[in-house]
Formats: C-alpha cells, sequence, structure tokens
C-alpha cells in the first residue's frame, strides 16, 4: 500500500472517521490531492466516502475510549474549560460518555461539593476522589470499549434523580437529522437525562460535523447550548433546532 493510504488508513482505524481537510492537514497535502489517494481507496472497499469525510468500513459503534481522547484533544480541552465554566461548587449535574464530556470530568475537579450522575466509569473515577463530591455510577454492566454502562439499572438510576444541568455529547452532527450517535441506547440515556434535567449544554467538537450517525437525538429546545470549536456550517445549523450555539 502506498505511503499516502497507508497514513489514511492509520488515521481511520484511530477515529472511526477522518475529514477530508483534517488529512490534507495531516498529509501536508492540498484537500484534491487528499480526494486522489483516497479514490482507490473506496473502489477497493476499504473505506466510504461521506458528507466530506473519510469512514472506516466497520463502524457500528466507535472508536475505542482512549483513543477518541486524543482526536482533537486540543479543541475538546477548550470546549470542557468553556462548559466547566457553567458549573459552580455545589451544583447536581448528569454527564452521559463520550471523550469531550471526559474532558470535562477533568476541567471539573476544580470544583467542590458537585453532585453528580453518569454512567461513564471514567467520569465516575476522575470526580469521586475529590473532596465533597457525591459521585453515583448509574449501572453494573459496563460496555468494553469504553466502560459505559446502559443496562437496566443505569436507567433507573438517572431517572430517580433531579440535576440542574445536563452534560451530553455526540457522535455527529448531520446535515439532515442534526445531533447522532452511534447506538439506540446512547439516544435513550441522552433522553433519559435530558427528562431530569432543568438546562442541557451539548458539548461537541468540530470534527463531528458533517458526519453522519445511526440513531439521532431530540433537537435542541430553545433554552439549550451547544459548545463547540468552530463554526457550523449552515445546513448543520438548521438541523440542529432551536437553542444556542457558542464556538470556542
Amino acid at each position: 500500500m502506498p505511503l499516502y493510504e497507508d497514513d489514511v488508513m492509520h488515521a481511520v482505524a484511530l477515529r472511526g472517521s477522518v475529514s477530508v481537510r483534517e488529512l490534507a492537514m495531516l498529509l501536508n497535502v492540498s484537500e484534491q490531492t487528499v480526494r486522489r489517494i483516497v479514490k482507490p481507496l473506496v473502489e477497493r472497499g476499504e473505506v466510504e466516502k461521506v458528507h466530506g469525510a473519510v469512514v472506516g468500513r466497520t463502524r457500528l459503534g466507535e472508536a475505542p475510549f482512549l483513543a477518541r481522547m486524543a482526536v482533537n484533544q486540543r479543541a475538546k480541552v477548550a470546549i470542557a474549560g468553556r462548559v466547566a465554566a457553567l458549573v459552580s461548587d455545589g451544583d447536581v449535574i448528569a454527564l452521559d460518555t463520550g471523550s469531550t464530556t471526559g474532558f470535562i470530568a477533568q476541567a471539573l475537579r476544580q470544583r467542590r461539593g458537585l453532585t453528580v450522575v453518569t454512567n461513564s466509569t471514567f467520569i465516575a473515577t476522575s470526580l469521586a476522589t475529590i473532596p465533597g463530591n457525591k459521585v453515583l455510577m448509574a449501572g453494573v454492566e459496563l460496555r468494553n470499549h469504553d466502560g459505559a454502562s446502559f443496562d437496566a439499572q443505569a436507567f433507573s438510576v438517572v431517572r430517580s434523580m433531579r440535576v440542574r444541568l445536563a452534560i451530553l455529547s455526540a457522535s455527529a452532527v448531520d446535515a439532515q437529522r442534526g445531533l447522532m450517535v452511534q447506538e439506540h441506547a446512547e439516544a435513550q440515556m441522552s433522553a433519559a437525562m435530558s427528562e431530569v434535567a432543568e438546562s442541557r449544554v451539548f458539548a461537541v467538537d468540530s470534527s463531528k460535523f458533517g458526519l453522519a450517525g445511526l440513531v439521532a437525538l431530540l433537537p435542541m429546545r430553545g433554552d439549550d447550548r451547544l459548545v463547540t470549536d468552530a463554526q457550523l456550517p449552515a445546513e448543520c445549523r438548521r438541523a440542529l433546532g432551536a437553542g444556542q450555539v457558542v464556538v470556542v
């Protein structure tokens, strides 16, 4: 396999999908050159080309959690800082599982006296050892690629709560369907946390723009916020519904 093709396959294996723009930056070539490199990979069925991104053929689910934490890390850290600023000492919050919410949990280690409900073991362990925090880990059976729980007990714990803010993630911002995730259980957990929250904030980095997930989340409401690191394409913005988009 030519060197550039190997680089493309490595990037796709790491994160499941990667935009043409990011591949051009990675390879230090033009976007037009990236399209020429990708074309034979598509013809051989090794990758797919979807909405300006190159997507792995085996994308049922997401890349391993730590690999996703390494993708677009600088942007996720910036998003995490902005979202953490919305949380005060003593707050009651819910966080779903995701690489960006994982960074938000790290930013929230500066807070004290939080009550947190989450279905992510990474987030739970990040915040449980902070003095004064109370962390409720929702669920018993853990998913193997990210340590998240979506069993019946996870939903029962979440639905028993009342939180001020739900901090939620997404796998894609589709140009037709808006915020999307890869599994029905993820969409159901997002809805469950939304039901018990006074307000919601979605944390989504720009690598998700224009991608397609498998399951759509509920449209954004008027008081929702989406915190991201770049201007949304107009078609993606229209697909989101109401709500405020905050760019850091």
